[in-house]
């Protein structure tokens, strides 16, 4: 996890004397500030507008501003400035909307007589919040799911965007390099260098919530999601020489022999990420395409059918080209082997494992837009789609700012 440097408070101190009498004004109760001290707080239950920072004046040529703390509703800490002779102090970072905050404001008078005031605010709440959907459900999945964070309304200003990402964080144990991707303006994905530690926990959670993100609109609370990986199973599958290996955690537990897309429809290459599983799925090529009555049509009963993309490559239990398996291509670009190793498969693989293709004539698989082809991105090509990309990018365990506003924009964790 990552830390940028935070807060800054409590903010300037005066000399103070450690002992001396009762007598001593350094020494006395601290006294009510309250006619020396003015606020841009409004007064008689009224709400302050989170646009506009809290600020803190001290009255009397005396006078001056020696501590100030200020804490959310929760007690976190939020920064601020104290001008340089004391006399003005004001909050530096956003305000959170719908919040109230705490200000403890300590003064000393020229004999050094110390002074407190504490002032609390309500800031309003707004209408139209952004809210972040993840994805996919809690549960179990395979090492190359990437997390998906579905947005309430698109955000284009790359400031703001640089505001949602860091405020939409990803943990996990153990601890990974990784990043957001900007798919649109409205979804972003979310995936490690590399693919997921076998056995990992991931939990994904949003501190949109109260967050300034741009002029008039301020993030509202999301539901959390926590999944988990099982073992590295990946199958890769050589459409050259026609079979796929499948391992686990590194190690070969199956070679199957297999046929691909034939001249015309290759399979595409590339690696895709198990998207479902059907015991049995009617295929018929009218959906993807192909005329009724050509010498390409289809309409088949299959089984044992793992899906691989939305348009709908699937691997697949294919028996009636068991004659060509492990020698030739003949499919509309599913990968098919036997009724017995599709069933092997379907029963071995989960919904996020890796089914990669080597060897075909096909094109590559794209990265978004059928299925999830995030991992055909180099690492350096995700980063550029990251609104945070010159940051570094590591999650971890829950480290968290004292101050909601700095966690959320000036220590993205990723």
């Amino acid at each position: 996890m990552l830390s940028c440097g935070l807060l800054l408070v409590p903010l300037a101190v005066s000399a103070t004397a450690c002992g001396g009498s009762d007598s001593d004004a350094l020494s006395a109760n601290p006294y009510d500030a309250a006619d020396q001290i003015s606020a841009n707080m409004p007064q008689g239950g009224k709400q302050a507008d989170p646009d506009k920072p809290l600020e803190v004046s001290v009255k009397g040529d005396d006078a001056r501003i020696t501590d100030v703390t200020a804490t959310d509703g929760t007690g976190r800490f939020v920064r601020g400035e104290l001008s340089a002779d004391g006399r003005h102090w004001r909050t530096t970072v956003p305000l959170a909307a719908g919040s109230r905050y705490t200000v403890r404001v300590s003064t000393e008078e020229g004999d050094g007589s110390p002074g407190r005031k504490t002032l609390s605010v309500n800031t309003r709440g707004v209408d139209g919040q952004l809210t972040a959907t993840f994805g996919p459900k809690e549960g179990e999945y395979g090492v190359g799911q990437p997390v998906t964070a579905e947005l309430s309304q698109p955000i284009k200003d790359p400031k703001a965007r640089a505001v949602v990402e860091s405020a939409l964080k990803v943990d996990s144990m153990p601890r990974v390099q990784g990043s957001w991707h900007w798919v649109d303006d409205k979804k972003l994905h979310f995936r490690p260098k590399e693919y997921w530690p076998a056995h990992a926990t991931v939990s994904v959670h949003s501190n949109l919530a109260g967050l300034k993100v741009a002029k008039g609109l301020y993030g509202g609370a999301s539901k959390p999601v926590k999944l988990t990986t099982g073992d590295r199973v990946e199958a890769i599958t050589d459409a050259a020489a026609h079979h796929m290996t499948v391992l686990r955690n590194g190690e070969s537990i199956n070679t199957i022999p297999v046929t691909t897309g034939k001249p015309g429809f290759s399979t595409r290459n590339g690696i895709k990420v198990v998207l479902g599983k059907e015991s049995f799925v009617r295929m018929r090529s009218s959906t993807v395409g192909i005329a009724a009555g050509s010498s390409d049509s289809y309409d088949l009963p299959v089984h044992w059918a793992t899906r691989v993309t939305w348009s709908g490559e699937y691997v697949h239990a294919a028996p009636w080209s068991v004659g060509s398996q492990g020698a030739a291509n003949v499919s509309h670009g599913c990968t098919g082997m036997s009724m017995s190793n599709a069933q092997w498969f379907f029963n071995t693989v989960r919904v996020g494992d890796i089914v990669r293709v080597v060897n075909s004539g096909g094109e590559t698989m794209t990265p978004f837009d059928n299925g999830f082809g995030d991992w055909n991105l180099s690492w350096a090509q995700w980063r550029d789609g990251s609104a945070l990309k010159d940051k570094s990018a590591t999650t971890g365990a829950a480290d968290r700012s004292q101050d909601p506003a700095a966690d959320a924009r000036l220590r993205p964790k990723f």
